[in-house]
């Protein structure tokens, strides 16, 4: 796995996965909020499978 989620990219997936999460565990937002997880996986391990299909990359090269 090659890394494809760059530095921005990768911060704003990690803060939308958490408050996702967030929001889910107090409540807040159905149970559709578990889709956190998405995001903060590829910010975590800074590999999105989508990018890969599309042929994009937020890294610099």
């Amino acid at each position: 796995m090659k890394a494809n989620v760059g530095t921005i990219d990768r911060a704003l997936r990690i803060i939308v996965g958490l408050a996702l999460i967030g929001l889910t565990a107090t409540g807040h937002i159905g149970v559709w909020g578990w889709i956190g997880v998405v995001p903060l996986a590829t910010g975590l391990f800074r590999f999105c499978p989508a990018y890969t299909l599309l042929g994009a990359s937020t890294c610099k090269r």
